[in-house]
């Protein structure tokens, strides 16, 4: 469980069979010195995404001067597997409600836990942050952050058409 110290060291589960077991997942509050592997793995991430538009690329990849401009108002969590920081996301408290921003996993972290422990943390500091729901706006075509709402106990309640930089924008809830 995340704390608000950001201590959460939670180890992913072995898979069954003779698969391989990964290497332990953490998840933690982001510090000042996070700020440059997180911009990395921004750029990493969203620079080979396939068919975004250069506009939005350029938005969400930020230089460090502009992350610690996001840091204010929004708590941020890195996932680290073996040292290494796989994925990010952010939460931002407003009027009772947490909304869940700039969710990134690197490629070779996706569907293998990251996304889910990140989720769970953030649900877990807004449930300490009493916040009465917890909502998320991803771009509509990503299908695996679809998902992986749907699975945490989301709801999908609304779509707007070309809302952002063209694109369609799904909005999930999930009451706490």
């Amino acid at each position: 469980m995340a704390t608000d110290q950001g201590s959460d060291r939670r180890a992913e589960q072995a898979p069954s069979g003779t698969e391989k077991v990964p290497a332990e997942l953490t998840v933690e509050r982001v510090t000042h010195q996070d700020i440059p592997a997180i911009c990395s793995l921004y750029k990493k991430v969203w620079e080979f995404e396939p068919g975004l538009p250069s506009e939005l690329v350029k938005a969400w990849v930020p230089i460090p001067l502009e992350f610690t401009s996001w840091m204010e108002g929004v708590t941020y969590f890195v996932a680290r597997r073996a040292g290494h920081m796989v994925g990010v996301i952010g939460c931002e408290t407003r009027h009772g409600a947490c909304r869940l921003v700039n969710l990134a996993v690197e490629p070779e972290g996706r569907r293998k836990g990251v996304g889910a422990a990140l989720l769970t943390a953030a649900v877990d500091w807004a449930r300490k942050s009493n916040s009465g729901t917890v909502w998320a706006d991803p771009l509509g075509r990503f299908e695996a952050a679809a998902h992986l709402f749907r699975k945490a106990g989301f709801a999908e309640c609304g779509l707007l058409h070309r809302h952002e930089w063209g694109e369609d924008v799904r909005f999930f809830e999930r009451v706490l």
